[in-house]
């Protein structure tokens, strides 16, 4: 039973300490969603599942030995967020804020590019544990992308962040979500590894 307990408490921490960002994401999903109508909340719940449910699935399978990820070109997946930023930037008019994303497989792939670095975690994590502590962190994964979801209605429902997006979301958005994209190009050294071949 102290080895269930533990074993959830570091699925926890790992799930907090590499998804932290997603709050930000989230709530700014939900305030969009209040605004515009899209995306959808169920939209919203279902592509941070489908998001994570990939990037555990990938760790898993490269924890297995299936799969060898490239390790810097993971960090070419912030063009994504840094796309949708600037589509939303060059729809955008001056009296809503645009809806970044409009659907759960645009939100799960936000939620992909977003985490893509978390797959660095997690093989090391996957590796180490058996079926029965896996399905552990698994649980515990499940329950907390339902917190994180919580948390992000309750900020995107929150009078200051709505009016502070209400003021700037058409540039503040878009602007949020090309910022993720350029941290993770830069985290990654998928910008080093270019210049390098290049040079």
């Amino acid at each position: 039973m102290i080895d269930l307990l533990g074993t959830a408490a570091g699925a926890a921490l790992v799930f907090a300490a590499t998804d932290i960002d997603d709050i930000v994401v989230l709530t700014l999903f939900f305030v969009a969603a209040r605004n515009t109508g899209r995306p959808r909340t169920w939209e919203i719940v279902a592509g941070q599942y489908l998001g994570i449910a990939a990037l555990v699935l990938a760790s898993a399978v490269v924890a297995a030995g299936l799969l060898v990820v490239p390790d810097p070109w993971t960090g070419l997946l912030g063009l994504l967020p840094i796309a949708l930023g600037v589509r939303a930037l060059r729809h955008s008019d001056d009296d809503e804020a645009p809806a970044v994303v409009t659907g759960a497989l645009g939100v799960a792939g936000v939620t992909i590019a977003n985490g893509a670095d978390n797959v660095a975690v997690y093989v090391p994590v996957f590796r180490a544990l058996g079926p029965a502590d896996s399905a552990v962190f698994v649980l515990v994964f499940v329950v907390l992308v339902a917190l994180w979801c919580a948390a992000g209605a309750w900020l995107g429902g929150h009078p200051r962040v709505t009016r502070a997006v209400e003021k700037a979301g058409h540039r503040l958005v878009p602007a949020i979500f090309i910022a993720i994209g350029v941290v993770i190009l830069v985290s990654s050294g998928v910008v080093g590894h270019l210049l390098d071949r290049a040079g």
